[in-house]
């Protein structure tokens, strides 16, 4: 395990690169440009703000920095896991003819969506100062919450990635089990309001609920999230990249023969 950490640090150059062709060729025939990493989450802020506070009248307050800052968090995620999963069977030829550790693609894949995560904050911040929200020290917490999710989806990507190579059905699959976790966190609603009695247990089973709620309390409540439930998610977190890490190693060295 220390030997692939050693590895793929000694390739950070080329993660570097592949970031940087990832957002190239991400935007390279958009007219907005890296613009829609803002458009696109404000554009879901003003849907579900809609429904949610005209429709079914939320008792949430400031509702739309709530949700905005929920669906950042968690389109970073799901954006993450899909181009992870795709990342090794997409860069087929490259897997093929060039040696290097192939943990990098989907590496590169979740670190090119948190640059863009980065950037969408920005639209977080107006819409803080907006609303007139009062920043705490809590907000030392966000490269803390950041990492802990990185790692998080890095650890799930490169599971994926791994499979994608010899069964293409897992984007599909993905695809559904994404959408039922969207709605398993609390993004569009808070824990306590829809589980009061369960709500500790809904956070230990899923982690992307205590690392959304970490960046609600951070940058929407003004606050610093819950130490035990943070500490408790980069924990998870780790064992995830860790059992991750070692089925990707173990099983990419039939990468060359299916692709």
């Amino acid at each position: 395990m220390i030997e692939s950490v050693r590895e793929v640090i000694h390739y950070r150059e080329l993660i570097k690169n592949l970031v940087t062709r990832n957002l190239k060729v991400r935007y390279r025939s958009s007219i907005l440009g890296f613009l829609w990493c803002l458009v696109n989450p404000l554009l879901m802020m003003a849907v579900f703000t809609f429904v949610f506070t005209i429709l079914m009248k939320s008792n949430i307050p400031k509702y739309p920095v709530f949700i905005l800052v929920g669906i950042l968090a968690w389109n970073f995620h799901a954006v993450s896991l899909n181009e992870s999963l795709s990342s090794v069977v997409s860069n087929s030829q490259l897997v093929m003819k060039v040696y290097f550790p192939r943990e990098v693609l989907p590496i590169s894949a979740v670190l090119s969506n948190a640059v863009n995560f980065i950037l969408a904050l920005t639209a977080v911040f107006a819409m803080i100062a907006l609303y007139h929200i009062h920043l705490s020290f809590g907000l030392l917490y966000l490269p803390v919450i950041l990492v802990v999710q990185i790692v998080f989806s890095i650890g799930i990507g490169l599971f994926l990635a791994a499979l994608t190579v010899f069964y293409r059905d897992v984007a599909i699959v993905t695809e559904t089990i994404l959408l039922a976790w969207f709605f398993l966190t609390p993004i569009v609603y808070r824990m306590t309001d829809l589980f009061p009695a369960y709500s500790r247990i809904m956070y230990i089973l899923n982690p992307m609920a205590s690392i959304i709620s970490a960046y609600q309390d951070v940058l929407y409540a003004g606050g610093a999230p819950s130490l035990d439930f943070l500490v408790r998610t980069a924990v998870t977190s780790v064992l995830i990249l860790l059992v991750g890490v070692a089925f990707f190693r173990h099983v990419s060295a039939r990468f060359a023969e299916v692709l």
